[in-house]
């Protein structure tokens, strides 16, 4: 009888033990399930493109998003489809209050898929004021009129054409945004005021006292990455060219350029005041990405001297991993011109103007803090015998990206 007790006790005991073991295993597993997963090393992708819209009128930015059928916002869509970056800076992407840009482009063109492709979305989007076709009441231009395309604050023949959009997949914390659309040129240390050829200076005071610096606008977009931020620092300097022997846009594309590289410099800035009146540049050891066509290529074209080396020579940003396309390098061939004239390494190339006058330059950039961890980069310029050559046509320039770890 003892014996058959301990035998039940026994068996008892093991019961217990093997129903205990299934409960927590089945606990744990339920636990697993519904624990959110971290990702070690993942990667963000950040781009920068200049969609090149061309357009002459307001509203016609708007019309085209409406649509669903323009040809430009088609290939546009197909380009970001491919490429997949969660976060890009689109340039010469119209500014129009009147329509929410993002909304539309992303239901009408991102959002709809084919030739094998996979639709795409942005949540977040955030579209900054601009100086261009921006009224100043000043002849900035000096031509005896008031109202040109030259007299805006920043060249343009409507209030915000050539305008900015950025669109990503994590959160932009919009109440932490900053621009610098109103901050003063001449409020820019050793700032570069043009000059003509008999030492006058070309703005009067009147004018040169007002002028602000950014042509279309400097902006700080804190991104969330999964508990991370990044600062995403957007901007559009004025191409270097269209001027006189004053170089009055090449001296603004430069000191534009030097915006940023002021802003993340760790001295004090008590004259950099954004445009709700706080003052000083980017927090110490912050994360930060710089994005934009930048109109300026480390050696050929009318940039100034060292302008765009503020930015790849500046010790707080990795410039190491230059993005290149064999596309870039098939074109110097097929198309040569004044291509062959120029200096710079061909599959660095980001842009394609005509190849009698101007050529291709490297103009396009996404340079991170020399504290990220970057993982790749690389120029969206297929060759002739790569998938979806041609797409970049619709642009004279090429979508550039690059990809971070965390």
């Amino acid at each position: 009888m003892c014996r058959l007790f301990l035998l039940m006790k026994n068996s008892y005991r093991l019961l217990i033990v093997t129903l205990l073991t299934a409960f927590l295993l089945n606990a744990c597993d339920s636990k697993s399930e519904q624990a959110p997963t971290v990702e070690v090393g993942k990667t963000y992708r950040f781009a920068t493109f200049n969609i090149a819209m061309g357009l002459e009128n307001y509203g016609d930015m708007a019309a085209a998003l409406t649509s669903g059928e323009d040809s430009r916002l088609l290939d546009l869509a197909k380009v970001l489809q491919i490429v997949r970056p969660e976060v890009v800076l689109l340039a010469e992407f119209d500014y129009d209050p009147a329509v929410d840009a993002a909304e539309l482009l992303n239901s009408n063109y991102l959002q709809n898929a084919d030739e094998g492709l996979q639709p795409i979305s942005y949540a977040y989007s955030f579209r900054p004021t601009v100086n261009t076709g921006a009224g100043s009441g000043l002849d900035i231009d000096q031509n005896g009129k008031l109202g040109d395309p030259g007299d805006a604050w920043g060249f343009g023949r409507f209030p915000g054409q050539y305008g900015m959009l950025i669109l990503s997949m994590h959160p932009i914390d919009v109440t932490s945004v900053r621009s610098f659309q109103s901050l003063l040129w001449k409020d820019l240390p050793d700032a570069h005021r043009p000059v003509d050829e008999g030492g006058q200076s070309h703005y009067p005071d009147e004018i040169w006292n007002a002028l602000r610096l950014s042509s279309k606008n400097h902006v700080d977009l804190p991104i969330d990455l999964d508990g991370n931020t990044v600062h995403f620092l957007v901007s559009h300097p004025t191409p270097p060219v269209f001027d006189g022997p004053e170089d009055r846009n090449g001296k603004r594309n430069h000191d534009e350029i030097a915006l940023w590289s002021h802003f993340i410099s760790q001295d004090a800035k008590p004259w950099m005041i954004d445009d709700i009146g706080k003052a000083g540049g980017l927090a110490q050891g912050a994360d930060f990405i710089i994005a934009g066509d930048l109109n300026a290529d480390p050696v050929d074209g009318d940039a100034n001297p060292g302008a765009i080396d503020l930015l790849l020579k500046n010790e707080r940003v990795d410039s190491s991993c230059i993005p290149t396309s064999r596309g870039g390098a098939e074109a110097t061939e097929t198309q040569a011109g004044i291509n062959l004239q120029h200096d710079g390494n061909p599959a660095q190339d980001t842009s394609d103007f005509n190849d009698e006058t101007v050529g291709n330059y490297r103009l396009d950039y996404v340079l991170p803090s020399s504290n990220l961890n970057v993982e790749g980069c690389g120029v969206f310029w297929p060759a002739s015998d790569e998938p979806h050559h041609g797409l970049t046509d619709f642009s004279d320039h090429r979508l550039v990206w690059l990809d971070i770890a965390r």
